[in-house]
């Protein structure tokens, strides 16, 4: 796994204050599916492979706690459930956006302070259209409702969009469904990808910015794929941050979501999980480096959705045993592993055991740096002839993917090896962290429940709903 540490040493002087300022300048980071467990493998994993003892420049910050996540619904929410509390402050049932569990529409903290004269931003490494970024701005009551929702984007309080690709733009048959049009009438600018964003230059309007090839509609890309001209989020925060500083100097709002860790969590790859938190991380310091220079005037909060996966830091098998130095050798995702064994049996070529092998040792380390047993060798052999030879095999579905047998069995193996623990491959009830810094941050101190999160950032910069 190829890294590079993103850890930042916290600074001393502004940084340790909690200021009691207003809060002009407003950066709110939600991780989807970022449970505890995630942030302290990302630590860990820092600190054991990297030799880094600084920690997670969020857990650097004066202020933690943890939040629960409940729905109205159900003890696990979704993130639409749970997106709407973030934004509103009401709970909701699973499955409905910027709705009560009534399906009243409800009002978003960024309805509230686009009226009082604040520019409001929303970004997303996943589909911009898609549960949290729509909880800002949409009122459905279902989260599928993606052409709604887009149309509703329209006239929305949101002066800068982030994400992959609009997909309520054509609907299942590939019809287009007049979103863009929609969008031209109401001065909506879409551009793809950083080149067309500096074309667009001043535009007085909305502004809509999407990757030019994104892994998939829902998902811009891993980042432990290294896919080339892939738009990041470090980068679409600085775009945004960008766009926000020209329209509205004096005071604006941003939502920032790492959607890539929550895919990556429901597929229990812990690898690119922990690389996404990673990036995750260089977005925050994009918005710290930002508060540095206006500390008594800027609030920064960073939270979850919910926890994916139950992820730990250790498993039944290896028991206090962890070997995180073997994701080193983590070079794809699971997506991305999956896609390549469906391609070789898509293309019927002749494919042997040992050019796998060849794969797995290049790949993932497989027998260099991650020792397999004759029997974990023999299970990895017998699960290739079965996938490959004889094709009887079931893919292995989850929220997002349906993996490729032999894939599953490969990170099945590479997480008991390492150390990795999973509960499931869904959302959990588990509590998620919170970290603040700048104006208002200590009311974000001990246990919160989802919907008081947004009420204390309006809170703090003078508002209410």
């Amino acid at each position: 796994m190829k890294l590079k540490s993103l850890f930042t040493t916290l600074s001393l002087g502004a940084a340790l204050t909690v200021s009691a300022s207003s809060a002009k300048y407003i950066f709110y980071f939600i991780g989807d599916g970022m449970g505890m467990g995630p942030v302290l493998a990302a630590s860990t994993y820092n600190r054991v492979v990297l030799g880094n003892d600084n920690l997670p420049l969020m857990m650097t910050f004066p202020v933690a706690g943890q939040v629960l996540t409940y729905s109205a619904s159900n003890p696990i929410t979704d993130s639409a459930a749970a997106g709407t509390a973030l934004s509103t402050g009401h709970k909701t049932n699973n499955g409905m956006l910027g709705m009560d569990a009534d399906t009243l529409s409800v009002r978003s903290m960024a309805d509230v302070l686009k009226d009082n004269g604040y520019g409001i931003g929303v970004v997303t490494s996943v589909a911009p259209d898609d549960a949290t970024p729509g909880a800002f701005y949409a009122h459905v009551p279902k989260r599928s409702m993606s052409t709604e929702i887009n149309k509703q984007f329209a006239t929305a309080n949101v002066d800068f969009l982030a994400g992959t690709t609009l997909r309520g733009a054509k609907d299942k048959e590939g019809n287009d469904t007049g979103v863009l049009q929609l969008y031209d009438k109401n001065n909506v600018k879409v551009v793809r990808g950083l080149d067309e964003l500096a074309k667009a230059g001043n535009h007085n309007g909305k502004m809509v910015l999407l990757g030019t090839e994104p892994f998939e509609a829902g998902n811009m890309g891993y980042t432990i794929d290294s896919i080339p001209g892939m738009l990041t989020l470090p980068q679409m925060t600085e775009a945004c941050l960008s766009f926000l500083e020209k329209k509205s100097p004096s005071h604006f709002f941003m939502m920032i979501e790492g959607g890539n860790i929550d895919h990556a969590l429901h597929g229990n790859d812990g690898g690119a999980a922990i690389t996404e938190i990673f990036n995750f991380n260089e977005a925050i310091d994009i918005a710290y480096q930002f508060y540095l220079k206006h500390p008594d005037e800027t609030l920064i909060v960073v939270t979850a959705d919910h926890d994916t996966g139950g992820m730990s830091v250790g498993n039944r098998a290896n028991g206090m045993t962890v070997k995180f130095d073997y994701l080193a050798s983590q070079r794809v995702s699971k997506e991305m592993f999956s896609d390549y064994c469906k391609g070789i049996l898509k293309s019927r070529r002749i494919y042997k055991w040992d050019d796998m092998k060849e794969y797995l040792t290049d790949n993932f380390g497989f027998w260099n740096v991650v020792p397999l047993t004759d029997a974990e060798t023999d299970r990895l052999q017998k699960a290739f002839v079965e996938t490959f030879e004889n094709r009887n095999s079931s893919d292995e579905k989850t929220w997002y993917s349906n993996f490729n047998a032999f894939a599953a069995d490969v990170f099945n193996i590479l997480s008991t090896k390492a150390g990795i623990g999973w509960t499931s491959n869904t959302h959990t009830g588990n509590p998620v962290p919170i970290y603040a810094v700048g104006a208002g941050a200590s009311e974000f101190a001990g246990i919160n429940n989802n919907t008081v999160i947004p009420v204390r950032i309006l809170e703090a910069a003078g508002y209410k709903f």
